[in-house]
């Protein structure tokens, strides 16, 4: 749920500023009339008034400004005084950080003013804005019309009267009858609610009526305004994301002081709790809804622990639907990605290991001289999900320490082909002339497919096997020795004489000998066109009809790559079927397009 902090007074423990003091100089003589409930029972009208002295720097003869806001209760009788004569007169109190407000009260022990504002400022005092006007006349004081004829107007003459002449009251409301606010976390209700100052600014003294009878002393000992207890509720404004405060800057530590910086809840952080906590910056920050009741917490990031922040991108927010928009800051133990979901360029992921393990990514062993840096990225120096390193021209291995079969001289260069009908020394170049130290390929249609690279004795044989264990094979493998002769896409005519039970879009995840066949494994993004096979859009696998004999599919498949595929299929036993009359392209939007037209508009 939203929560609420208490309410409490917000003077406490806080010091006002006012222009003037009594007694700053030097002492001052004053005089007052007698507080009404002080009189004895059976008196009548004002009483006798009183006077005495003040002065700032005898404590008790001083009425400072720290005394209208010192505990009401166990000084019922202290109160500020101005310096005598003065008209206008200011008093501001300078919050440390933003409060709310809910009302203000004044207790006067001189009359009350005769015109007087009550402003605030929510940017430390550089901007004011006024919360009430208070007035005998507010016409023709301020040009408004009273409040008691005109509801809801700026000013009222309520609290103006110069009687009782001691300890009358101004009372403020922030919340009154007329401007109800449902949401107090709303920005309506923090324009009119929320404040970093407050200030009165007495604008004009008023005598009290006891004057006219028979004064004896001098008018101006009793010009000057005074007051007993200035008194400011509200709360700390946390957004509705917390229900406590504690001690925020410069403040005072002690009994009931209403303190300014938010224990968060909610995920929420900041003074104010205006903000996500580092982590939780999936979704857009949201103050607690104070109508609904719902809490508007902030939702985690997924960086699967190698952050330890994250921030809300607008970006990602809408690409995804609205559903998540956090973007992980400064990804750990060799990951990256908006949720640091990727090893770097030059490590690759531990498939045994969680995703959420400090050790996931490991780093790739390629041989320098072997490798290439130009396949895909620049700078990935293995591939991120197997750890197959990317291997110059005739170089082979996962870590592309060796020559391919039919190839020698390992280099800088990587290695040149053999010039020999078979393989060749991979040292020397030297041809093989016998049939005993190599085997020589001849390979029916159907026929079993050998092991076209040979596994030197001293290395395992799961360090050439793909992720199921069984060898892999393609043009991504063997780039120098996969040449085939495709078909390309020729008129509407020729597409549609070659009567294609299937047109796909494609991405190739893997190759394998199967024995007996090759197989490849594709994931289905797009069917174009389908017969009596079944094609779904998920991962299955076609099956290509012929092989070159350095081991590669004919037309090439490179794992990675999307293709538009076009070909026959085997109905009695529902295999997808690719030869060199398939149409293989790799994918293109237009081609795609293309295609798509021909199938819906020319063959018939």
């Amino acid at each position: 749920r939203s929560c609420n902090p208490p309410v409490g007074n917000l003077a406490t423990g806080r010091t006002p500023v006012t222009l003037t003091t009594c007694g700053q100089n030097s002492t001052e003589l004053y005089c007052s009339y007698p507080d009404q409930n002080l009189l004895h029972p059976a008196s009548h009208g004002c009483g006798q008034p009183r006077c005495t002295k003040c002065n700032a720097k005898q404590p008790d003869n001083s009425h400072l400004p720290a005394d209208m806001t010192d505990d009401f209760f166990a000084n019922p009788v202290s109160w500020w005084q101005s310096a005598q004569g003065v008209h206008r007169e200011e008093i501001r109190l300078d919050f440390e950080t933003e409060f709310y407000l809910t009302h203000v009260i004044a207790v006067f022990k001189s009359p009350r003013p005769a015109a007087m504002v009550l402003e605030r400022s929510q940017d430390y005092g550089q901007t004011w804005r006024p919360y009430k006007y208070f007035s005998v006349n507010c016409t023709a004081t301020f040009g408004l019309q009273d409040d008691l004829t005109e509801e809801g107007s700026m000013c009222t003459s309520r609290y103006s009267d110069a009687v009782p002449c001691t300890r009358g009251e101004v009372i403020y409301r922030a919340l009154t009858p007329s401007n109800r606010i449902e949401d107090p976390y709303s920005p309506e209700a923090q324009d009119l609610l929320k404040l970093t100052n407050l200030r009165l600014l007495l604008l004009k003294r008023q005598e009290c009526p006891c004057h006219g009878l028979g004064l004896v002393e001098k008018p101006q000992r009793f010009a000057h305004y005074a007051i007993y207890d200035l008194i400011i509720r509200g709360s700390c404004f946390c957004n509705g994301h917390a229900e406590e405060c504690e001690l925020a800057n410069r403040t005072g530590d002690m009994e009931n002081v209403v303190h300014g910086k938010c224990v968060c809840r909610h995920n929420t952080a900041g003074d104010h709790c205006e903000k996500c906590a580092p982590l939780y910056n999936d979704q857009p920050w949201k103050p607690g809804d104070g109508k609904t009741g719902a809490p508007n917490e902030c939702k985690k990031c997924r960086c699967h622990n190698h952050a330890d922040s994250c921030h809300f991108d607008l970006s990602v927010w809408l690409a995804s639907g609205k559903r998540s928009g956090g973007v992980c800051d400064n990804c750990k133990h060799n990951t990256e990605g908006h949720r640091c979901q990727r090893c770097k360029p030059g490590y690759y992921r531990d498939r045994g290991k969680a995703m959420s393990s400090a050790e996931v990514c490991k780093p790739c062993s390629c041989q320098p001289m072997g490798s290439a840096n130009a396949t895909f990225s620049r700078s990935w120096r293995c591939h991120p999900k197997t750890g197959f390193c990317y291997c110059k021209p005739g170089v082979a291995g996962p870590n592309c320490d060796r020559c391919l079969m039919g190839y020698w001289g390992f280099g800088e260069n990587g290695c040149r082909p053999c010039d020999c009908a078979r393989d060749c020394d991979q040292h020397t170049g030297n041809c093989f002339n016998g049939y005993d130290n190599e085997p020589f390929f001849n390979i029916p249609i159907g026929g079993r497919i050998p092991d076209l690279v040979q596994t030197p004795s001293n290395e395992s044989e799961d360090e050439w096997k793909w992720n199921d264990h069984e060898q892999g094979f393609s043009a991504l493998r063997h780039p120098e020795k996969c040449v085939c002769k495709e078909k390309v896409l020729g008129s509407v005519t020729d597409f549609c004489q070659m009567k294609y039970a299937y047109v796909i879009k494609a991405r190739i995840l893997s190759a394998h000998d199967k024995g007996t066949h090759a197989e490849v494994v594709v994931k289905v993004k797009k069917v174009l066109k389908s017969s009596k096979v079944k094609i779904a859009r998920s991962n299955r696998s076609i099956y290509p009809e012929s092989w070159t004999n350095r081991g590669c599919t004919c037309p090439i498949l490179n794992p990675g790559t999307d293709y538009l595929i076009a070909g026959q299929e085997d109905s009695r036993t529902g295999k997808l079927l690719v030869n060199m009359n398939s149409l293989v392209k790799p994918w293109k939007a237009h081609l795609g397009k293309q295609v798509a037209d021909i199938l819906r508009m020319g063959c018939k």
